[in-house]
């Protein structure tokens, strides 16, 4: 056995320019370890699973948000029982127009699993290798483990053996995990125990309660966050759908347009979504609308806002005191002229 540890130049690092980014596009980081975070009752299951249903069928998660890495998914919900997670999965699958049967989404029925238990780390280490999973969900971080969550000790080597298993199977990984009841000043401060669970996500979906709507923050350790955005559990069959940005909250229009009245050149598509840190996807629909209302136009050089129409109407201003009942000086009628 070697004194030393392994070491390669920096210009000799394997080189995965080519990989995919993205499990899910600017949700979730592809091989990416994280949390869905939130109340309880505030969605967190029907998330979990529409992202897990998502990468399974290569569909937008939540409308939106496509999968350039699409592959099986496993998952273990341990509050739910296999008839609700049935139930879940059909109606987030008749959503997609898409049958159960053909969701390769596997789910572990065991009644428990500890995941600090090298048993059943193990058990879940030969799962993984067998069905070779794109995505393991586990819901919810609570129900997982014994260990006291206010330990950083101890949930470090919980942590740890799930990165041993993102890095040995090239998986990404999704924890449900709860807040703290005095919430915190940023997402992640919010989450219940030890702040190594924050430390540890690569992504960070978080859903919080703000003015009777739930309103979907995330982050990212690499990437720009997204857009907030409200969503809300549609009917017939049930779904989660984002309906539009938190009250309050200056619009993805109004801020685009608002850049681009400071901008002192046109700006690509590219710098627009670094600067807004937004979804590309949504970003194209809101440059599509403003493009057909002729609020802006694209140029070669990029997109700027549209010039004024010299055809539209010059809307009516009422006269100045000084020219009004044919009062206007002399000094006013030569500017007339002028």
């Amino acid at each position: 056995m070697s004194d030393t540890l392994p070491v390669v130049r920096a210009c000799d690092l394997d080189d995965k320019a080519g990989s995919p980014r993205w499990l899910i596009h600017e949700l979730w980081a592809a091989g990416g370890v994280g949390v869905v975070g939130g109340h309880p009752k505030s969605g967190k299951t029907w998330l979990g699973l529409e992202m897990a249903t998502s990468v399974a069928t290569a569909t937008p998660c939540l409308g939106r948000f496509h999968v350039p890495a699409p592959g099986p998914a496993l998952v273990y919900l341990a509050e739910d029982a296999l008839h609700s997670i049935k139930e879940r999965l059909a109606s987030l699958c008749a959503h997609r127009g898409i049958g159960l049967e053909a969701l390769p989404v596997h789910v572990i029925t065991s009644s428990s699993l500890k995941l600090d238990r090298s048993d059943d780390i193990q058990r879940l280490d030969n799962t993984i290798a067998a069905l070779a999973p794109r995505l393991l969900l586990l819901d919810p971080l609570v129900r997982l483990h014994g260990c006291d969550e206010n330990s950083a000790q101890e949930i470090s080597r919980l942590l740890d053996s799930l990165r041993t298993l993102q890095r040995t199977h090239d998986l990404a990984i999704i924890l449900v995990h709860h807040t703290r009841k005095n919430g915190g000043a940023r997402d992640g401060q919010a989450l219940r125990g030890s702040s190594d669970i924050w430390a540890f996500v690569d992504s960070l979906v978080f859903i919080s309660q703000k003015d009777h709507q739930l309103v979907l923050s995330v982050e990212h350790r690499a990437a720009p966050a997204t857009e907030p955005m409200v969503i809300e559990l549609a009917p017939d069959p049930p779904h989660l759908v984002i309906v539009d940005t938190p009250d309050g909250a200056p619009s993805l229009e109004s801020r685009l347009l608002d850049l681009l009245r400071i901008a002192r050149q046109p700006l690509s598509r590219t710098d627009l979504r670094r600067r807004l840190a937004v979804n590309n996807t949504r970003l194209g629909q809101v440059i599509d609308s403003l493009l057909q209302s002729a609020a802006i136009a694209r140029t070669p050089q990029g997109i700027c806002l549209a010039p004024p129409d010299p055809l539209a109407p010059v809307p009516f201003r009422s006269p100045p005191p000084h020219q009004r009942n044919g009062t206007a000086s002399a000094e006013g009628r030569q500017s007339r002229v002028d």
